[in-house]
């Protein structure tokens, strides 16, 4: 135990002996005269507790003197802990150690016109903070209990650590990051589950994008608060999805460059919750490239697109994969915008074809309240609109093409921590073989952190 703290304690003691049997102080000036030097009483105070049997501190003045010392004990004590917005914390006094728990549930019921389904989407434990010094920072995540399909085995839904990484950031402009999350390749996937309007990602994020990845980045901020605000991302990652090590010479490469046109940067969260009494906005670019047996990405890990061969049987470096993303977003007094258009390219070697995907969204939501104050100030309506063309899962010659329009209403009971969302979507799916086909579908969650 810390010898500063372990003296505060014991000073406690001493002071709470005297409350107990106040007339033995009359026989212990050494116990007095070391509370005064200590700082914790006053002479005044010694007198009133050494009085006599008969007399008693009144309640005002016991408290009075408890209060100093444990304000003297918090003040020396090594270690401080609490509830702050990344969770609860406990943190040194010389702010060199930090660890942040928090605890997320995420419950959602959706039906369609064939199935009604309940379940706890996502059940997340994430630990955090910095050890050293302040910027040299530590993050992971376990995904406690992952939902299955019934005819999936149970190891579908065993806890598994899903990010985790440490990022040296002592100068703004240049940053490093190693370890595995979800790289910085596109604002949707960025954006935390828990951080967004609707109740899940667009039909766009499954095929596009790159998704958690083991391996390294340098990034930064330059020229902030100027028309010439910009981010930059580069790293390199083993290219095989969460959890999984490269099994050839290959790697994933990724690029990102982002302008803040208007001087103030965003951060990875959709909906305008705080309320951004300034505009702020970018526009990003990103490009990625892979070889391997891959040709999509996921909590999950590796896997492979319709009509593709499964990763499980596909041949090594099969699949060369060329993406690129642009993305606008903005935020201003209660109104959220973001977009992206996505292409890809993906290369069969084995079998000698070469398909080609594009797909895009774009959305907005909106605090009516700041034009109708009769709308409660908490809600949030929104819309969305997304499509995707991609290969058909009989013949990748062909092309599919799939649409979604959602529409959202979000109650942030404590913005992002603490709210209800209800969705309605209508998906079409338009078949190169089949022809079409439509569903209709309704959510709702509520998605909460302690």
């Amino acid at each position: 135990m810390n010898s500063i703290f372990r003296n505060r304690v014991l000073y406690l003691f001493l002071l709470l002996t005297l409350f107990i049997n106040p007339a033995s102080a009359t026989h212990s000036s050494d116990l007095g005269k070391l509370l005064i030097e200590k700082g914790l009483i006053t002479q005044q105070e010694l007198d009133s507790l050494q009085k006599s049997e008969e007399t008693t501190l009144s309640t005002a003045d016991q408290d009075s003197i408890v209060e100093k010392v444990a304000k003297k004990v918090k003040a020396e004590s090594p270690f401080t802990a609490g509830y702050g917005k990344k969770g609860f914390f406990i943190k040194s006094q010389d702010g060199n150690w930090q660890t942040n728990l928090r605890w997320r549930a995420q419950m959602r019921y959706t039906g369609t016109e064939d199935e009604h389904n309940a379940e706890m989407r996502r059940l997340r434990m994430k630990i955090g903070g910095h050890g050293y010094q302040p910027w040299l920072k530590y993050y992971f995540e376990v995904d406690l209990q992952p939902s299955r399909d019934s005819d999936d085995s149970s190891s579908k839904s065993s806890a598994r650590v899903i990010d985790y990484r440490i990022t040296m950031d002592k100068y703004k402009w240049l940053s490093f990051r190693v370890g595995q999350w979800k790289i910085n390749y596109n604002r949707e996937r960025v954006d935390s589950s828990g951080k967004q309007t609707f109740v899940e990602r667009s039909i766009v994020n499954s095929v596009f994008t790159v998704d958690r990845q083991m391996g390294a980045m340098v990034f930064g901020r330059l020229f902030p608060g100027t028309l010439g605000d910009m981010r930059y991302y580069a790293g390199v990652f083993n290219g095989e999805g969460r959890a999984v090590n490269n099994d050839d010479q290959d790697m994933l490469y990724m690029g990102r460059l982002q302008w803040n046109f208007l001087g103030r940067d965003l951060k990875w969260r959709q909906s305008d919750v705080g309320y951004h009494e300034k505009p702020a906005g970018n526009i990003a670019i990103a490009a990625a490239t892979n070889s391997g047996k891959c040709t999509k990405w996921s909590s999950s890990g590796c896997g492979n697109l319709s009509g593709f061969e499964d990763e499980t049987t596909a041949a090594e470096g099969q699949f060369d994969i060329d993406q690129a993303m642009i993305e606008t977003a903005f935020k201003y007094r209660g109104f959220a915008w973001q977009q992206e258009y996505h292409w890809k390219d993906i290369k069969d070697n084995v079998n000698g074809t070469d398909s080609k995907l594009k797909g895009g969204y774009a959305q907005a939501g909106y605090f009516f309240h700041n034009l109708i104050p009769a709308v409660p100030k908490n809600l949030e309506l929104a819309a969305r609109y997304a499509f995707v063309d991609e290969p058909n899962s009989a013949d990748v010659t062909k092309t599919d093409k799939r649409k979604e329009y959602t529409a959202a209403v979000n109650y942030f009971i404590s913005g992002h921590n603490n709210k209800l969302t209800l969705d309605y979507s209508h998906l079409k799916d338009d078949d190169a073989f089949t022809g079409s086909d439509s569903e209709r579908r309704v959510r709702v969650q509520w998605d909460v952190s302690f």
